[in-house]
């Protein structure tokens, strides 16, 4: 019985999350024993042709050609799952959205003509359907492994949607915002990361995107009391998540005029 066939696909990104899918490493062995890894540039040169039963897809629709090459890859794959912060809600590069790019790209390049690139960045679901939205710069491999094995089965992935502050009280470890003053987005941000940036003394900038059904507004109000400079809160949420629409949002909400600065005292 020929096994399952598994696709990886780059589009604008800087490879990340498909470097999270080779350090699996011991779970890499297992996951090539049940998928054939039919197309995956990064880690074989040969190709098996299409179609494919799951196409993971990293990265952002950026240029004219991924628009259509896109489409070509939906038509290609039974299942089809946005993995990492840039297939899921623009990445980094979204950040040019709310700018001209003729203005930013006369200011990095002697030679814009030669670029060829959308307006914007956007994420893979607004061009095509997605199965499965999987978030996170880079996505966490273990909720990755989740993911394809839950479609091989036939079933919804069971991912936790909880934000990293409860991963924060589990694992004991101190609350940057309470102790030091300084402003932190775990609050409103989807588990995943293993509270790599608190754990290290600093606060969250949300790079797993917004958690389901977090109050942001509340979240927005206990931040802005710790802001170390005017507009700390607003980098935040204009990070590597900058154009996930809950966040996006959350930047209208906060004051027009920055209240004074009170973080970083304690």
């Amino acid at each position: 019985m020929a096994k399952p066939t598994v696709a990886v696909y780059k589009f604008s990104s800087c490879d990340g999350c498909q470097l999270s899918l080779l350090n699996l490493e011991d779970e890499l062995l297992d996951l090539v024993g049940v998928v054939e890894l039919a197309y995956f540039l990064e880690a074989r040169r040969q190709t098996l042709p299409g179609p494919y039963d799951i196409a993971l897809v990293e990265g952002s629709v950026s240029t004219p050609h991924e628009a259509e090459r896109i489409q070509e890859i939906r038509k290609q794959c039974k299942t089809l799952v946005a993995i990492g912060a840039c297939a899921t809600s623009g990445g980094i590069q979204a950040l040019r959205n709310t700018a001209s790019l003729d203005d930013l790209a006369l200011k990095v390049y002697e030679h814009p003509e030669y670029l060829h690139s959308l307006p914007t960045s956007t994420p893979i679901a607004e061009h095509v359907k997605v199965d499965y939205e999987l978030w996170g710069c880079p996505v966490n491999k273990y909720q990755l492994v989740e993911v394809i094995q839950a479609f091989l089965q036939k079933r919804r992935p069971n991912l936790p949607s909880h934000s990293i502050c409860l991963d924060c009280k589990r694992k004991g470890v101190v609350c940057v915002m309470v102790a030091y003053g300084m402003p932190c987005l775990g609050p409103g941000t989807r588990t995943g990361c293993g509270v790599l940036c608190p754990s290290n003394g600093r606060g969250c900038y949300g790079c797993f995107g917004p958690a389901p059904h977090t109050d942001l507004k509340t979240v927005l109000a206990s931040m802005n009391y710790v802001e170390r400079h005017p507009g700390e809160v607003k980098g935040l949420l204009l990070n590597i998540s900058n154009n996930a629409p809950a966040f996006r949002q959350a930047v209208d909400l906060l004051p027009a005029v920055p209240s004074e600065t009170t973080g970083g005292k304690k």
